[in-house]
């Protein structure tokens, strides 16, 4: 795993990834995302959430292009031991808020709104289709904010109101939502 772009462009980090339930974003589909984020997003004054977190990528990316306020969410122990790891080792700790614990209860019992959220779940998660609803059913985009959902082809989203454009980068397919007037 390493870091395309920031402050920490080229850093590698190796996650003792021996029976991890984590399917890390490839570099190729990362780089295509990031360089549609770079147009879209402040990442200075974004408030970033990461769903299904795994091994942080996606953070430490935020982070590292001038975040300073990303929540990770991980139910896995290791993953979330990892994290915390990283964090200290990159100096982060101040930017990140880690949270242990199952995304759906996240997101049924957190209060705060979100700039950008973006959701990596396991392909096989059998409630990987409600992802969407859950999020704007719980109002966690603020009304100009994107949300991003990692899946593979097996899921199509372009029936959903809030959906708005999808990516694809061979077997990882990107989705982006935003709520709509």
């Amino acid at each position: 795993m390493r870091i395309i772009g920031g402050k920490f462009k080229g850093r590698k980090f190796y996650p003792p990834a021996d029976n991890w339930p984590t399917r890390p974003t490839t570099d190729f589909a990362k780089e295509g995302l990031f360089n549609i984020l770079n147009n879209r997003i402040d990442f200075q004054q974004t408030v970033m959430l990461d769903l299904f977190g795994g091994t942080g990528s996606h953070s430490y990316e935020f982070i590292s292009r001038g975040c300073e306020d990303v929540t990770y969410v991980d139910k896995f122990g290791a993953c979330v031991l990892f994290v915390r790891k990283t964090a200290q080792i990159l100096d982060i700790e101040p930017f990140i808020k880690i949270y242990k614990m199952d995304v759906f209860k996240f997101i049924q019992t957190n209060q705060r709104k979100y700039d950008y959220i973006f959701a990596g779940p396991p392909y096989p998660l059998p409630t990987l289709d409600t992802i969407p609803d859950e999020v704007f059913k719980y109002k966690l985009l603020n009304s100009d904010g994107l949300f991003v959902l990692e899946h593979n082809p097996n899921h199509d989203f372009s029936a959903h109101p809030c959906f708005s454009e999808l990516r694809n980068y061979g077997k990882t397919l990107f989705s982006f939502f935003e709520i709509k007037d």
